[in-house]
């Protein structure tokens, strides 16, 4: 039940079109890249394993993905049981639920490991950690900032753990002249960007800093 590491994927093919069920109308957020919800999640597990969902891959019961009525497909989403604190990323690539007062549906993994299997159903916060909207298409800018640059490698391999643990941010270390500069990014939202930069300078890098604030700004 690793948490999957969110990262760039275009808008799937399938699932990002407006629909109506249940005499209901529905208009995915696919131009969105700030999302933060709080309401009940339940989860849907071996009765849909196989099937396939509503972006056209196949539902995974032991996979940590979700169902959210309106988000993009793919898109990724940390779930906090507010109940008992505890955290799951997912990669949400299917609609629903479609019960009114319910927010996200979970795979059996992903309830799991929020510790909800046996209630069927607990009080969560969503918080949009990536979507399609927040990467360049080719040709399009792309947004990095400058977590920490230094000649040791295996320090920087360390940092770049930690900021996908325990903030699930993209990525990346690229060498030069002996110097290896850790990079969060790409995002081509100057919003997320700026998001993500007050958080690392509210953390631990406090020094953190746009890598090219042209292409920032």
């Amino acid at each position: 039940m690793t948490d999957p590491a969110p990262q760039a994927e275009p808008l799937s093919p399938g699932g990002n079109k407006p629909y109506t069920l249940f005499g209901n109308h529905y208009t995915p957020l696919v131009q969105t890249t700030l999302h933060q919800e709080v309401g009940i999640a339940s989860w849907y597990g071996n009765k849909f394993h196989g099937h396939l969902t509503s972006n056209g891959e196949t539902y995974n019961m032991f996979a940590m993905s979700a169902a959210h009525k309106t988000l993009p497909l793919p898109s990724y989403v940390r779930v906090t049981n507010l109940d008992n604190n505890k955290t799951a990323i997912v990669r949400v690539n299917d609609r629903g639920p479609f019960h009114r007062d319910r927010i996200i549906d979970l795979s059996y993994s992903a309830a799991h490991k929020l510790d909800m299997l046996q209630q069927g159903t607990a009080r969560v916060q969503l918080e949009l950690l990536q979507s399609p909207a927040m990467y360049a298409a080719t040709g399009n800018v792309s947004c990095f900032i400058q977590v920490l640059a230094s000649t040791d490698s295996q320090r920087l391999n360390q940092l770049q753990r930690q900021l996908h643990s325990e903030r699930a941010l993209p990525s990346e270390i690229q060498p030069g002249s002996g110097i290896f500069r850790l990079l969060v990014g790409p995002t081509a939202s100057k919003q997320q960007a700026q998001q993500w930069l007050q958080q690392l300078k509210a953390g631990p890098f406090p020094d953190a800093y746009f890598f090219d604030s042209r292409q920032c700004s």
